[in-house]
């Protein structure tokens, strides 16, 4: 009971930078332009680094514990394919909402693979729930401009959608505790796929959209995301 406990409280914990990070992205009247164009670039470079740190310490290392080389390999690809279908499918279908789609997509697979890892006792369970958290606020800061840019959703209702989404956290954490802890290799997989579909993202869509001609604070800020990553492996995964 202690460790589902556990779990729901990462899965919330992680899904609440979702809100948080549309109510960072709500507030624009310090230098609006400065913040629509640098910081807003700034953000998906971050959000990047974190999400290719995510990938480098836990899920491809933790994804290779549980399964062998090759069936790794073919998570790992499986997923980059099924992330490309994924992202074709959006393009066509979900408009302005994309950005909203893509931090979705990430999120849910990363947290049904925390509460299987939760389950196993893993040590390595704080640090994903730390780079999953850490990963939702500026996805979910560009969100939420990309869904004002469109006009066609009030801030406050974007907000309280942005709340709602949070208990997604929760629940798929809570999935993966109850149906994944006796299935170890279904949960490696799920985290080598997760981790193809990441680097697919970041080449595909982010690193394009975080580019800002003549500036440099965006790949700065990329180098700063994947920093957050070693130091928090340092500290949080010495300390589990």
């Amino acid at each position: 009971m202690h460790d589902l406990f556990l779990a729901l409280l990462y899965g919330l914990v992680a899904g609440l930078m979702i809100p948080a990070g549309g109510y960072l992205a709500s507030i624009e009247r310090i230098q609006p332009r400065w913040l629509e164009q640098e910081f807003r670039h700034s953000m998906i470079a971050f959000g990047g680094g974190i999400l290719v740190a995510a990938v480098a310490f836990v899920l491809v290392p933790k994804g290779l514990e549980l399964l062998s080389l090759w069936h790794g390999l073919a998570a790992f690809f499986g997923g980059g394919i099924l992330f490309a279908l994924l992202e074709r499918l959006r393009k066509k279908h979900a408009g302005a909402n994309a950005q909203f789609y893509a931090m979705l997509t990430d999120f849910v697979p990363e947290a049904i693979s925390l509460g299987a890892i939760i389950a196993s006792r893993s040590a390595d369970a704080a640090l994903l729930a730390f780079f999953i958290g850490a990963q939702n606020l500026p996805e979910a800061f560009n969100a939420f401009r990309e869904i004002v840019a469109n006009g066609k959703r009030a801030r406050p209702g974007i907000l309280r959608s942005f709340f709602l989404l949070a208990g997604i956290g929760p629940l798929a954490v809570a999935v993966g505790y109850l149906f994944l802890r006796e299935l170890p290799m279904l949960t490696g997989g799920l985290m080598m796929a997760a981790a193809g579909g990441i680097l697919f993202l970041m080449f595909q869509d982010i690193a394009v959209k975080a580019h800002l001609r003549y500036s440099q604070a965006p790949s700065l800020a990329a180098l700063a995301g994947f920093a957050v990553g070693i130091v928090a492996t340092a500290l949080v995964g010495k300390g589990g």
